[in-house]
């Protein structure tokens, strides 16, 4: 196993603002974990916030994590294996968008780069400038969210991705990219699988799953709940995360299900006034 290179002061963050983070909801989210479990698994990654702090409280503990999203994939992989040359081209983008913002951003986003580390830099880079840090894309899988009214934006955040590339660096964390069916094929009894799916709609004009070039459909959760109830029959701890609608309490509607229903805001809403407000739920088999 690879030794951290140095002493981490701070625990690692989401180094990405991602739709339906975890971030805000961590001490909530604490108060709902298994008392004890072996290896961890999270298939709806994201922004990593509950992987991180897990990470941060258990250095040692054996994860298996993945997401459906390629490109986030590739940076939590470019994060950990090249690190010096994923902030070298972070501060190069950060030096052009302060001498020109709007022009730099919409060259930016209009390019689709095939090297890893520039593929890698310019979603951070836009993620960190764009309007209200939303990852979205259209049907067509192109970024099209238009530049945020940021002053000082952080782009290159060394400090924190360094943090990470020191967590990931361990070799106890497998990162795929693949359905949430694949990743926890293994769990056994004693381990802890957390999901966070794009979350059922809560009404016919809410969408929560336009992050990524696919959605997440009614169909999906219903094979979620499948998936989640044969790896409780085995002894595995499952934790999930949805929204507070009827679809999700139906699927769930047995004497095996623990439903917790928590506050939580929705950071990325463009206006703030719907931001807080909102309930969401936490299922639960331990």
């Amino acid at each position: 196993m690879k030794q951290f290179s140095q002493v981490i002061v701070s625990p690692p963050k989401p180094f990405v603002k991602w739709a339906g983070g975890k971030r805000q909801l961590i001490p909530e989210l604490t108060k709902h974990l298994p008392k004890k479990f072996d290896s961890y698994y999270e298939p709806f990654l994201g922004g990593g916030a509950l992987l991180f702090h897990l990470l941060h409280e258990k250095p040692d503990l054996k994860c298996h994590v993945s997401d459906l999203n390629p490109d986030l994939i590739l940076s939590y992989v470019t994060i950990r294996d090249k690190i010096d040359e994923l902030i070298k081209s972070l501060k190069y983008h950060s030096d052009r968008y302060f001498k020109d913002s709007k022009s730099y951003y919409y060259s930016v986003r209009e390019v689709n780069p095939k090297n890893q580390v520039e593929k890698v830099a310019r979603l951070l880079f836009l993620n960190k400038t764009c309007f209200n840090g939303l990852y979205r894309v259209n049907s067509k899988g192109k970024f099209n969210v238009p530049l945020g009214r940021y002053s000082n934006p952080n782009i290159v955040q060394e400090e924190n991705l360094r943090t990470v590339n020191q967590f990931l660096l361990q070799n106890k964390i497998m990162i795929k990219c693949q359905d949430f069916s694949s990743t926890v094929e293994k769990a056994k009894k004693g381990d802890f699988v957390y999901f966070d799916p794009p979350y059922q709609p809560v009404s016919k004009t809410a969408n929560f799953t336009s992050y990524t070039n696919g959605n997440f459909h009614f169909n999906d959760l219903k094979r979620l709940a499948k998936v989640s109830n044969q790896l409780a029959k085995k002894g595995v701890n499952v934790l999930l995360s949805n929204s507070s609608s009827k679809q999700v309490l139906d699927l769930f509607d047995s004497k095996d299900w623990e439903i917790v229903k928590i506050e939580a805001n929705r950071a990325i809403n463009s206006d703030s006034n719907k931001r807080t407000g909102h309930f969401e739920l936490l299922i639960k088999n331990y």
